[in-house]
């Protein structure tokens, strides 16, 4: 019985980063999921968030804002499980290399890109079928897909296009993720010790505050490279069977030519919005370890 017990609580520390990551994700995607459906679309070129709002509202109604919540609760589960969950093992593990010392910024800035892009290569294809969902009213109904919840996304591009189809756009989602981590990680921790040090305020005025300073940096390192894997998985061919953009790349250049380097930020402010409550969820679930963590 000592034996199991003492088994069970080796694989409980484990296996906590991962559930507490994967779901405290799920939770945020309830609450921003409308907000990424906005952002989508205006990168797409429907608008403002003003005029996307009122012409969801107006032509597919209240529940559009949600459409591809399944797939956003699957790229949670995939994608936010292993970031999360790889970055508190990444830390823990640089930590006892470092006798127990705090990481340095150099150190959890090599944790959170090596974790960002563990998490972008498992929620890909989650991904993938979320931005598909979210952009098939901005078809025309002969090209629609028309995908009922993400599993049955995945089963159609699996059928349709091939199993490696569900990395379509995995290389920017890859940058995009390490980039994110890397604004987060770069200007969070500085950020509470001005809230709480030089401003005195309160443990959750600075966890917001230290939030929203995070997610403008993170938004600022990380939209570029989302706008580009917005366009890559949203695409389709033409009758002739091209594709407006051979690759990322590709897709970079011709933006840039077309609208140039603001282009890339179009919609940044709801980006923003969006951000922040992921950057709050990484903060609360996964402080600097203690010696409790460690032990």
């Amino acid at each position: 019985m000592a034996n199991e017990k003492t088994s069970q609580a080796g694989v409980w520390p484990k296996v906590k980063p991962f559930i507490n990551g994967g779901t405290s994700g799920m939770l945020a995607t309830c609450v921003i999921q409308p907000i990424d459906m906005i952002k989508v679309r205006i990168q797409l070129g429907q608008g403002s968030a003003a005029s996307v709002t009122k012409n969801m509202l107006q032509n597919e109604g209240v529940g559009a804002f949600y459409k591809g919540l399944s797939a956003g609760l699957l790229r949670q589960a995939t994608y936010t499980t292993a970031r999360l969950g790889s970055f508190k093992m990444l830390t823990t593990k640089a930590i006892e290399a470092n006798d127990g010392k705090p990481l340095p910024l150099y150190q959890k800035a090599l944790c959170g890109l090596t974790a960002g892009a563990i998490g972008a290569c498992f929620g890909s294809p989650a991904d993938l079928a979320l931005i598909r969902m979210q952009a098939d009213a901005t078809l025309p109904a002969a090209q629609r897909r028309n995908y009922s919840n993400a599993f049955h996304a995945l089963y159609r591009i699996v059928g349709d296009e091939g199993v490696l189809a569900l990395w379509k756009g995995a290389g920017p989602t890859v940058v995009r993720a390490m980039a994110l981590n890397m604004g987060m990680l770069a200007s969070y921790d500085q950020s509470v010790e001005f809230f709480k040090d030089s401003l005195e305020l309160g443990e959750a005025a600075t966890v917001v505050g230290a939030s929203a300073v995070s997610g403008f940096f993170a938004s600022a390192c990380s939209l570029p490279f989302d706008y580009v894997k917005t366009q890559i998985q949203k695409m389709q061919p033409d009758a002739e069977g091209k594709y407006p953009y051979t690759g990322s790349l590709d897709c970079a250049v011709k933006t840039l030519k077309s609208g140039g380097p603001l282009k890339f930020y179009t919609g940044f402010p709801v980006y923003c919005v969006r951000i922040a409550p992921h950057v709050m969820v990484h903060d609360l679930d996964f402080p600097e370890p203690d010696s409790e963590d460690r032990e």
